[in-house]
């Protein structure tokens, strides 16, 4: 099958394409310089292009039998918030109506599960749904934007759209805002925020393993979360202490002081000032969930993470090694 992937340099676009190649498919990546795509693409051609540019969508995704969008820019305390629009919100429009009117097979989209905002404690599933005004970030809102105004409706226009929402990706190499909890961890912070918030945690090759399993099996109109265990950022970092012998912080602060924090953060954030923690980061810290239930996924695709300690020792020692070099 001929395949074209948006975001194949990501995280998981990166783990997703060798999955695609070794199952015998064509893969095309739209990457914006062909010449810095890196290793991880090897087997795959490269289309120049960029989900901003219609055009380039266009002349790169011709002959795609099925559609991967996982382009999207992923990061907390987000300044230019109309860039973060234009590639989240309308380079998902571009991708997925270029794919509809090209005549794609099948499309699967990568959403999130943080367009749930936080659960407060809940464990939810593909069915629940917040307004926008409850969202925390920026990074949430478009994402939210992207799915419920973007691929949704074109879902119930009959558009051969397949959903998947991650939760919180780990595995060596990532460089999203989760890592900023190993630099604390491995420089051994007595204290620290979000002892009662979390998420749900999965290593990144079965994320991508949970992509392949949604073109082969999913529904088209559906959506699936592929996501592990709920676990909160103390659970985590004492799963990291068993597993590594470095202690986890001892000192929890509460949840009602970072959200005191992201407030004043936020004033300053308004006359230019920055610092380690974002107003959009202390609202995260802020006592807020993103547990999610993959019993959907499980169920109708198949999948089967592995256990979740497996997917952090993996990844401890290679922030560990990370940390020598």
């Amino acid at each position: 099958m001929n395949i074209f992937v948006t975001g194949a340099t990501g995280f998981i676009g990166s783990h997703l394409v060798p999955i695609l190649i070794k199952r015998g498919h064509r893969v095309t990546c739209l990457v914006r310089d062909p010449a810095r795509a890196g290793a991880g693409l090897q087997g795959a051609a490269l289309a120049k292009g960029d989900v901003t540019d219609r055009e380039s969508l266009r002349a790169a995704m011709h002959g795609a039998e099925a559609v991967f969008h996982l382009a999207a820019w992923y990061t907390v305390g987000v300044i230019d918030q109309q860039k973060m629009r234009a590639i989240n919100v309308e380079g998902t429009r571009n991708t997925l109506e270029v794919a509809v009117e090209l005549g794609a097979q099948k499309i699967i989209y990568t959403s999130t599960v943080g367009v749930f905002g936080n659960t407060r404690g809940k464990i939810v599933d593909e069915t629940y749904r917040v307004d926008i005004a409850e969202l925390s970030s920026e990074y949430e809102r478009t994402k939210w934007q992207a799915h419920y105004e973007v691929a949704v409706p074109m879902q119930r226009q009959g558009a051969p759209i397949v959903i998947v929402q991650p939760g919180i990706v780990v595995g060596p190499g990532d460089t999203s805002p989760v890592t900023s909890f190993y630099d604390f961890y491995f420089r051994r912070m007595p204290l620290m925020f979000g002892g009662r918030s979390g998420g749900s945690w999965a290593h990144v090759d079965d994320i991508a393993e949970g992509h392949a399993l949604a073109m082969e099996r999913g529904k088209i109109g559906e959506s699936y979360i592929v996501a592990g265990p709920a676990l909160t950022y103390r659970e985590a970092m004492l799963k990291w202490q068993a597993l590594t012998g470095i202690p986890a912080p001892r000192v929890w602060l509460p949840g009602w002081l970072a959200a005191a924090l992201a407030q004043l953060m936020a004033v300053a954030e308004r006359f230019g000032v920055r610092s380690v923690f974002s107003s959009e980061g202390l609202r995260s810290l802020a006592d807020s969930t993103w547990f999610v239930s993959a019993e959907k996924a499980k169920r109708e695709l198949g999948w089967q993470p592995r256990p979740v300690e497996q997917a952090f020792q993996e990844t401890l020692e290679y922030e560990k090694r990370r940390r020598k070099d």
